[in-house]
């Protein structure tokens, strides 16, 4: 049974920081895409950022770029978004998620590609 856990949300000021994590397990994901997605209250899921598998290299939404950093472990398959200066409008529901396994495609973006989701992690940014 594949299973993604996030971890790590909570409540935080305005211009502080937190420290997301998803773990997997039930498989490998190393050759697998890893991105985040949210979802704030009456609002549509969106692309947060994503980390590949085949070159490493990380994208972002342009509303988190600069504030956002991904990062993964392959040997303890997590990946980390580590999150900066947090503003209110970035408080949401966070989702891991995971492509099926050497699955490459463009669309990073859109979270039809990724065939695993985690059960998601409240983050409060209070004003």
């Amino acid at each position: 049974q594949v299973q993604l856990v996030e971890s790590g949300g909570g409540l935080v000021q305005a211009g502080g920081s937190l420290r997301l994590s998803c773990a997997a397990s039930g498989r490998t994901f190393s050759n697998c895409d890893m991105g985040w997605f949210r979802q704030g209250t009456g609002k549509e899921r969106e692309f947060v950022a994503v980390v590949r598998w085949s070159s490493r290299s990380t994208y972002y939404a342009d509303s988190v770029k600069g504030r956002f950093t991904m990062s993964r472990d392959n040997a303890k398959n997590t990946v980390y978004p580590q999150m900066n200066s947090l503003k209110p409008e970035d408080t949401a529901v966070y989702y891991c998620a995971a492509t099926s396994p050497g699955y490459y495609s463009g669309s990073y973006y859109y979270d039809g590609t990724y065939s695993y989701w985690g059960q998601g992690t409240q983050v409060t940014v209070s004003s």
